[in-house]
């Protein structure tokens, strides 16, 4: 199949600041594919320049073969954006707010009525239709937001961090829509910081990080990049970790992956068997393990291994 985007070289600057620095990706027509890292990594600014909000410093981009910059019109056609914060009217009730959509977008108010019960009817939204969005939770504001970017069926619809500061249930909701949406054969271009999210959901995806991609592939490739397994491990006692860490590196060598959860630690393995070897130097030297257990290296491993620092560390970085 061909690719819905590409792109290559992508650079965009901010006076001295460089939010993109070189960016190539290359995405599948009808796949899920998830932009990864922290906050200000510059996955945000990648969405907006491929749904033309932003024009790049250097470098192309195309979205299903038309240039972002020169075929700016012909992108906005075919692809619909949904950004952080819900868009829609909280004024206006949850059917107003999707006929008005349609209006805006050419229906007829027939048609457009029509389309806001289908959708809401699909999202669950039905029962809440006539009640102001305001009253919404924040897992309707999102459903209802996303619902608004598909009045009209997009052949590429990007999703900058939807379940960013959802519940669990909601972001399982919002799952549930973003596996529908690309099963009816929309390219789905996600963001997040969530590492299970993108996990979940993506085909492939791509590790961003100050404006760099620093790895790219499914899932299961990028956790065969830090490790064929790993072992995981729960001290009773964080103030153990540093000698735990000094007796499993004695045994493994290079393979302890930084976290920043003091009682946990996670170790490459060549072959499982390796695990009883360092269970027990542990239980010889007297060091206390809770818990652990022998399995794939998680996302958040893999992000460790690349940047050697947690998603979370730079949760406060200025998008710029």
């Amino acid at each position: 199949m061909s690719n819905a985007i590409e792109t290559s070289g992508l650079v965009k600057t901010f006076g001295t600041t460089r939010a993109l620095d070189g960016v190539d990706l290359r995405i599948r027509e009808g796949s899920v594919y998830g932009l990864l890292g922290p906050n200000g990594a510059g996955k945000t600014t990648v969405i907006r320049i491929l749904a033309t909000l932003l024009r790049p410093t250097a470098g192309t981009a195309t979205v299903l073969g038309h240039d972002v910059v020169r075929e700016a019109r012909a992108v906005r056609r075919k692809v619909s954006l949904t950004g952080q914060y819900a868009s829609v009217d909280e004024d206006l009730n949850g059917h107003e707010n999707l006929v008005l959509v349609g209006r805006l977008l050419g229906l007829s108010w027939r048609g457009a009525r029509q389309r806001a019960s289908e959708l809401l009817e699909a999202f669950g939204l039905s029962e809440a239709a006539g009640r102001q969005v305001q009253t919404y939770s924040g897992g309707m504001r999102r459903r209802i937001d996303i619902a608004a970017s598909l009045v009209a069926i997009p052949e590429v619809l990007f999703l900058d961090e939807p379940t960013t500061g959802l519940d669990p249930r909601s972001r399982s909701q919002v799952w549930e829509l973003v596996r529908r949406i690309a099963s009816a054969g929309t390219t789905v271009l996600l963001t997040t910081q969530y590492l299970d999210e993108a996990d979940r959901l993506a085909e492939r995806l791509a590790v961003i990080d100050h404006g760099r991609v620093i790895a790219e592939g499914t899932s299961r490739e990028l956790k065969a990049s830090v490790g064929a397994s790993a072992l995981h491990l729960r001290l009773a006692s964080a103030d153990q970790r540093g000698r735990a860490q000094e007796l499993i590196t004695r045994v493994l060598g290079d393979g302890v992956l930084p976290g920043p959860d003091q009682t946990v630690l996670a170790a490459r393995l060549t072959n499982p068997s390796q695990a009883a070897a360092v269970l027990a130097v542990l239980t010889e030297d007297s060091v206390d393990v809770a818990e652990f257990s022998v399995g794939n290296p998680t996302l958040d491993e893999v992000f460790f291994a690349l940047t050697g620092r947690a998603a979370e560390d730079s949760a406060q970085e200025a998008q710029p």
